[in-house]
């Protein structure tokens, strides 16, 4: 079996479960007024109130409150030590920040944006004469990869972004929202 199908195995699995993944994606609803759980069919879905990436650990964690609703490997940026400082750094940045604009035509599977560069990180790249960069994302693996799985699920390797296995993020696409905190530590 070639890599490319290897790596769409776990796609399958989710779209045996939920139907076709965009589909679905593009479907699920809040449940209620409250917007604490979504709707997918007759399975609710808890929402998370808070992303919290852990750079050092390489774990990225939905939570509601103190409760811990899943925990994800993650990979960064090429060079992940530290707070992103310019456009081309590689670095993933930390902070506080929010999940916006979703996009499930990316050239990755699925991204949700993150909203750096905040007007701190515009006034520190000012300072230094550098753009900021942005359009940092919470994404699955390339649409189009270069290389097989193994390369993406066991090394950092993004420009800047936090990247997820396209089953996780196909969970973590349903269990948040726009406007969803986002704290990214070192």
């Amino acid at each position: 079996m070639s890599w490319r199908r290897r790596a769409l195995l776990p796609l399958a699995a989710v779209v045996a479960v939920f139907g076709a993944p965009l589909a679905v994606a593009a479907t699920v609803t809040p449940a209620g007024s409250s917007g604490s759980s979504r709707s997918l069919g007759d399975v609710e879905l808890p929402q998370a109130t808070l992303v919290v990436v852990n750079k050092g650990k390489r774990q990225l964690e939905l939570r509601r409150g103190n409760q811990l609703l899943r925990r994800y490997r993650i990979s960064l940026g090429l060079n992940p030590i530290g707070h992103k400082q310019y456009e081309g750094d590689f670095r993933t940045p930390e902070g506080k920040y929010l999940l916006t604009r979703r996009n499930p035509r990316s050239e990755f599977f699925l991204s949700i944006a993150v909203s750096y560069p905040d007007s701190r990180d515009m006034a520190r790249a000012r300072r230094a004469g550098v753009r900021p960069g942005g359009l940092i994302m919470v994404h699955g693996l390339p649409n189009d990869p270069r290389w097989p799985p193994e390369h993406y699920a066991g090394q950092d390797w993004t420009d800047g972004c936090i990247a997820l296995s396209n089953a996780d993020m196909m969970e973590f696409w349903m269990l948040v929202q726009s406007g969803t905190p986002i704290h990214i530590n070192p």
